[in-house]
């Protein structure tokens, strides 16, 4: 499955980023450098089963072990001491992100309820695309009798990119399905 988005990208992405952008050199071609997965989960501060769930699903999802993100402020409103596990992430590269990157867009996106496309606004300036999940479920390796509660998750596709433009091209290259029009 990974070597096909790959394939995708080498053989229809890159010649039409080329001739878009007019590129001279092929080392100027953004390309999908990594992808960053990240669950905050606040709850965790005053219940670790929390934390341990959220580990456990980001394990299934990504086929890696994730890091536990700690806090790294005292926040006494929030009962938040330093060192506390508040959140995980993984960071995807290789095989693991083009194989994440095509079961993402071909069978968990399809899952969503009411699905009308990915905003555009997700940019950041520089061609890196960003958006949360609220649901964990949208993913087929979770199994839904496990889940005690639905856990949120951000996406960031980090791409070599320089503006927006470029990371959008990039992105609908190989396959994301943005919205047609911005609707606010």
């Amino acid at each position: 499955m990974s070597t096909m988005k790959k394939e995708i990208y080498q053989k229809t992405v890159v010649p039409a980023l080329q001739q878009q952008f007019g590129y001279k050199n092929v080392m100027q071609i953004p390309r999908l450098q990594k992808i960053v997965i990240n669950m905050g989960v606040g709850e965790a501060a005053s219940n670790r089963k929390v934390l341990d769930e959220a580990v456990e699903i980001l394990s299934a999802v990504t086929g890696q072990k994730p890091i536990v993100t700690k806090a790294s402020l005292d926040i006494s409103n929030f009962k938040l001491r330093k060192g506390i596990g508040i959140g995980a992430k993984v960071t995807l590269h290789g095989d693991n992100m083009w194989d994440f990157l095509y079961r993402f867009i071909n069978i968990s996106l399809p899952r969503v309820r009411d699905f009308r496309g990915l905003p555009r606004r997700g940019f950041d300036g520089r061609g890196n695309y960003t958006l949360g999940i609220k649901e964990q479920t949208i993913f087929v390796e979770i199994d839904i009798e496990k889940i005690s509660q639905t856990l949120g998750m951000d996406i960031s596709f980090v791409t070599s990119a320089k503006t927006d433009d470029e990371g959008r091209a990039l992105l609908e290259g190989l396959g994301f399905p943005f919205r047609k029009q911005e609707v606010r």
